[in-house]
């Protein structure tokens, strides 16, 4: 799930992170990385690593991996059916900086709605530029083509399901992985491990990562008449409530020929199905006469694990707890992880010809992602429990989405995932609406 308007919270209490934009072909750069390094030189070989998970995560990892001279083994569990329910939207600078064609966008939405618990509407997308857009897109697409460009860049894709992980009793021995395929037990050899499985993890049960708090999120996918789908033809909406949920967000996201209708809470989860009742009910004036072609259901990590390197085995994407509170976002930082993850280990391993060790893997990866994000996440996770607490909170939310500065603000950081420059005094206003706001909903006391 992701969209636009909940990055609003990082506009009104920005912090120092900076992400950088990669305008080069995904793979391209990689041959020119090097690194000096103590670790044995590996006889007559290349290093060889399994990533486990075709998703985003996986498949920017194995691309990456691939690219660099390591002989890589992406291994994903019936990779043509396998879709997550996802809200789908992922930011602008993501289309360039990995490659994705314009074949696999489904809508082009200018028109981010945000609606509140008292059905107090925004249009958040005012100010977008007349080349900027939130692509919104299947899932199943965008992860069968990140598996094919995997696999014709130089990886090995196997159908199988991971059932086991058999750790080595030295730093030079092989980790083992068990998998199931064509209803045949195999196993396979490996010096390196990256666990992109997910949030049910079996890699970070292997190397006992820790557990994490996991939101649930579902969703159903509905086919509308077309004079109902028009109204959705640039248009998403999110709803906000308790209603929909007590700590999250409901939405209605357009794809190609149907709508998706989904919610999520990390509390309640028995109650999902209630929530979902909810925002049908917000919208049922929108999706009547529509059919419900498939139905989904996911657990969705609530923050980063608290180990994601142990051994020479790392963790990416959801496996690793990379998701952000507040709007869910997740196939931006899933592919952003595999792709650092995969550079760091063709850089340690020096284009595949030496192997790695878990320094290499804190130090090339870990480190650099931590710089990067992990301040992001943490404000994040501080935001959604002050805006998401209850209805006055987010009126209060709904309320600062009107503000046109603060949705170019937001925009700006959303699409390039990078802070925007501002306006001194601008920022000065919104701080202080952002204050006055929070004052009114009782929200600066507590």
């Amino acid at each position: 799930m992701a969209t636009a308007t909940a990055s609003t919270l990082t506009v009104l209490f920005p912090t120092k992170t900076k992400t950088k934009t990669i305008t080069s072909r995904p793979h391209s750069h990689l041959l020119t990385i090097k690194a000096s390094s103590t670790n044995p030189t590996l006889p007559g070989r290349k290093l060889r690593a399994a990533v486990i998970g075709g998703g985003p995560a996986g498949s920017s990892a194995a691309e990456a991996l691939a690219c660099g001279g390591v002989e890589t083994f992406l291994i994903e569990r019936n990779p043509p059916t396998v879709a997550k329910p996802c809200g789908g939207a992922i930011p602008l600078c993501m289309l360039e900086e990995f490659d994705i064609p314009t074949h696999l966008i489904d809508r082009h939405v200018t028109r981010m709605r945000i609606i509140s618990p008292s059905n107090l509407a925004v249009d958040f997308g005012k100010t977008l530029k007349s080349h900027e857009f939130i692509a919104m897109l299947r899932r199943e697409a965008l992860d069968s083509f990140l598996r094919s460009r995997a696999e014709s860049l130089g990886a090995n894709l196997v159908s199988g399901l991971v059932t086991s992980l058999d750790l080595p009793d030295s730093s030079t021995a092989p980790y083992v992985v068990h998998y199931t395929s064509n209803n045949s037990r195999r196993s396979l050899p490996v010096d390196v491990v990256i666990g992109a499985d997910g949030a049910n993890s079996r890699v970070a049960r292997s190397i006992h990562a820790g557990s994490y708090t996991c939101a649930i999120a579902f969703q159903e996918r509905i086919t509308l008449p077309d004079h109902k789908m028009n109204y959705y033809e640039d248009l998403a909406e999110m709803y906000i409530g308790n209603d929909v949920s007590p700590d999250f967000y409901a939405w209605v996201f357009p794809k190609c020929d149907h709508v998706a209708v989904g919610t999520g809470t990390v509390r309640a989860k028995q109650d999902i199905k209630m929530y979902q009742r909810g925002i049908r009910e917000r919208v049922k004036h929108k999706i009547k006469g529509g059919k419900v072609i498939k139905v989904e259901a996911h657990p969705i990590p609530e923050h980063p694990r608290p180990v994601r390197v142990r051994g020479r085995v790392a963790l990416v994407g959801d496996a690793a707890g990379y998701v952000t509170k507040c709007s869910g976002e997740g196939i931006y930082f899933a592919a952003k992880s595999g792709r650092m993850c995969g550079e760091a280990i063709v850089k340690a391993s020096e284009g595949g010809d030496k192997m790695i060790n878990e320094d290499d893997l804190k130090r090339e990866y870990l480190r650099v992602w931590d710089n990067k994000y992990i301040t992001t996440f943490r404000f994040l996770d501080l935001l959604q429990k002050v805006f998401y607490g209850n209805n006055a909170a987010r009126e209060a939310l709904v309320e600062l989405c009107g503000d046109e500065y603060v949705q170019r603000m937001t925009f700006e950081s959303y699409l390039y995932k990078k802070l925007a420059d501002g306006d001194r005094w601008q920022d000065v206003k919104m701080v202080w609406n952002t204050m006055a706001s929070l004052m009114r909903c009782n929200i600066v006391g507590r």
